[in-house]
């Protein structure tokens, strides 16, 4: 299983958090999304993930990925 770890600075709330999470959990190959609103980091599972796709998610989301 491969994890992908990443930032998102615009996260302020749970309704961040959550529209995060659904939408990077819609990805293909996710199997498990972890948000971490203190640090804003997300951290992702799954096996084959592309990391595009994730990044791709978290910009429908309205927000904006950085590498930690």
């Amino acid at each position: 299983m491969d994890e992908l770890r990443f930032l998102v600075p615009g996260m302020t709330c749970e309704h961040c958090v959550a529209a995060v999470r659904d939408e990077v959990g819609a990805v293909p190959s996710v199997t498990g999304v972890e948000v971490d609103l203190p640090s804003k980091v997300v951290i992702v599972h799954g096996t084959g993930v592309d990391p595009e796709a994730v990044w791709a998610a978290v910009e429908e989301a309205g927000y904006e990925a950085v590498s930690p």
